[in-house]
């Protein structure tokens, strides 16, 4: 919290200017990175002979036994960070032992731009979270409601909401190309909002 008062506290230009990143209307966007990272520790095997005091490991106040994923470990840490995708300022970072408390470290983040899209007077509505890691179910997506947001999703049945389903049945909002492809893609969005938001992104 301390480094955060004294980030928003000290602009980084004389005309206090944040960024932002134009969409294809010519509307500007604030972005922020949310990224949360699990990270294993791997152990030595301790010597217990009579010879040495009682043996302890200086990760058990910060490591617990968690899921791991393809990296190996022991013991695991998670890590949430916050940062403003086009200063690069970091405004937060939140962990905790073993899986952690994923969804807790989000609404922390999530308060934390608040702060700062107050201090600077941005809008909410022109604010796009960039959420990576762990994220990306129905459960989590329900702690951004009110942000846009873009995420790779995990769970494929928020395919079958009915709100997703319903728009997936209505004519394609427009049709991209990428640059040097010969594919054509179908994007379909809507402004809908509920109480979490899947939405948020577009449709591909």
């Amino acid at each position: 919290m301390l480094f955060l008062d004294d980030l928003l506290s000290r602009p980084l230009t004389p005309d206090n200017q944040t960024g932002s990143l134009l969409d294809r209307t010519g509307n500007p966007w604030t972005v922020f990175d949310i990224d949360g990272t699990r990270e294993g520790a791997r152990q030595r095997a301790l010597p217990q002979t009579d010879e040495f005091p009682s043996p302890f490991r200086r990760l058990d106040g910060i490591c617990a036994p968690g899921y791991r994923g393809r990296k190996r470990g022991e013991v695991v840490r998670t890590r949430t960070t916050v940062s403003q995708a086009h200063s690069y300022q970091w405004l937060g970072t939140f962990g905790n032992r073993g899986n952690g408390r994923y969804r807790e470290e989000l609404r922390k983040g999530i308060s934390a731009i608040g702060r700062y899209l107050t201090t600077h007077h941005l809008s909410q509505e022109r604010t796009l979270l960039r959420l990576d890691g762990q994220y990306g179910n129905g459960v989590v997506l329900s702690d951004v409601a009110g942000f846009a947001f873009v995420t790779r999703g995990k769970d494929d049945h928020l395919l079958d909401h009915p709100l997703i389903q319903a728009r997936l049945h209505l004519p394609p909002d427009q049709f991209q190309q990428r640059p040097r492809s010969v594919r054509w893609r179908a994007v379909s969005t809507t402004a809908h909002r509920s109480r979490w938001d899947p939405m948020a992104c577009p449709i591909v």
